[in-house]
């Protein structure tokens, strides 16, 4: 029997047969957005440690859609799990700060509003968001509690027909830069979510420094000092600790495919250099260590891609449980930082140079191992799911 199948290293299992036309067009333009507006830049800010032009690029990542993009009405453009997967694989192939931009401003901050706000909230502030005429970030890590947002100790009260909040929110993607931040608070009726603008009275947000990871990146101490907001400002239908972790499960929805794009930057300039560096008389590919090397990065990566279009497909179709999100992004980033730490041993000292983006990937993806939600965190999730009992306590 004769076949006319072929192999395609940068595809070797046709996932791209898989895909749509309006896939692969989203996909491309997000690519080429990030090649022609970002990468030529992005060594250069992760080693200043500032993303120095992060209002004009939200707005021209407005432009292309991507802001909200998952999103119905509202100005934003509606595409599916897997539109969104695709864009949000090609961003963090560039740079996982950039998909830490875009993902905190559609997946959480703009979801939050989106699924538990009002008509005059969503109205007031989707449009400018989808446009990036304005920018949002997610208040929920408070210093002290991370992986255990339930215990948070901001707190709102009310004062007459006001609510006065105080307490501080940590690690904040987008924060300093923000026009208006979702912030939790726990109140007598529990916990709750409130639109925060900038400029209020009592509201700050100095930037974090000294960073070695998501450099190119803004990332933020939020600070509440009797901070007065009107009663509206009260997202209305989000009531208990379900409505921020809801919002958790977008943003990490998006982690699974950007970890991928990620790991497959690093894994193509270890393919590259290995072709191209020599030693002992001839490249490095030739040698068996070599290629077990690069067998290996590309099972974990193309498997990884598989998972995340899985989910992407069940996603549209009937939505996604959480403990499968938690499957996705455990496995996803795991897997993502092992690629770029192997892709760092066959680029040898080279690999710490940022004239490669491996070890910029590797440092990065450190964060996302732990950002929303831990390894650890995300092992219990499976675990409860698996046996029916839960082990966080």
């Amino acid at each position: 029997m004769t076949t006319t199948a072929t192999f395609n290293p940068a595809d070797p299992l046709d996932i791209d047969a898989l895909l749509s036309e309006e896939e692969i067009a989203v996909r491309d333009t997000v690519r080429k957005f990030c090649a022609d507006r970002v990468e030529p830049h992005i060594a250069t800010w992760f080693e200043e440690g500032s993303l120095p032009t992060a209002r004009e690029l939200a707005r021209e990542l407005g432009r292309i859609g991507v802001l909200g993009m998952h999103l119905e009405g509202y100005g934003c453009a509606g595409m599916s799990a897997v539109s969104y997967g695709l864009a949000c694989l090609e961003l963090e192939a560039c740079d996982s700060g950039l998909r830490s931009l875009v993902s905190v401003q559609g997946s959480l901050a703009m979801y939050a509003i989106w699924a538990y706000g009002s008509e005059e909230q969503k109205n007031h502030w989707l449009p400018r968001m989808a446009a990036g005429e304005a920018i949002g970030c997610f208040g929920l890590t408070e210093p002290d509690h991370g992986s255990d947002p339930g215990s948070m100790i901001t707190t709102a009260r009310r004062d007459g027909s006001d609510w006065i909040l105080n307490g501080r929110k940590m690690w904040i993607t987008n924060g300093s830069i923000a026009d208006v931040a979702v912030v939790w608070a726990r109140t007598e009726e529990g916990i709750r979510g409130f639109l925060v603008p900038a400029g209020t009275p009592g509201f700050s947000a100095p930037e974090i420094k000294h960073k070695l990871s998501l450099r190119a990146s803004v990332t933020s101490e939020l600070v509440l000092d009797d901070v007065r907001l009107p009663a509206d400002a009260i997202l209305p239908k989000a009531e208990g600790l379900r409505a921020p972790l809801s919002c958790l499960s977008e943003a990490r929805y998006g982690i699974v495919w950007g970890a991928m794009g990620a790991a497959r930057s690093a894994f193509e300039a270890a393919l590259e250099y290995s072709k191209t560096r020599t030693q002992f008389g001839r490249p490095i590919a030739g040698f068996q260590l070599t290629q077990a090397k690069l067998a290996d990065m590309a099972l974990e990566l193309h498997k990884g891609l598989l998972l995340a279009l899985h989910l992407g497909r069940r996603k549209d179709a009937h939505g996604l449980h959480p403990a499968q999100v938690s499957f996705g992004k455990l496995n996803n980033v795991r897997e993502a930082l092992q690629i770029c730490r192997t892709a760092r041993t066959i680029l040898g000292a080279n690999g710490i140079s940022l004239e490669y983006p491996v070890i910029r990937h590797m440092t990065n993806l450190e964060s996302v191992l732990t950002y929303e939600g831990t390894s650890e965190i995300h092992a219990l999730v499976l675990g409860r799911a698996l046996t029916g009992i839960a082990a966080f306590q």
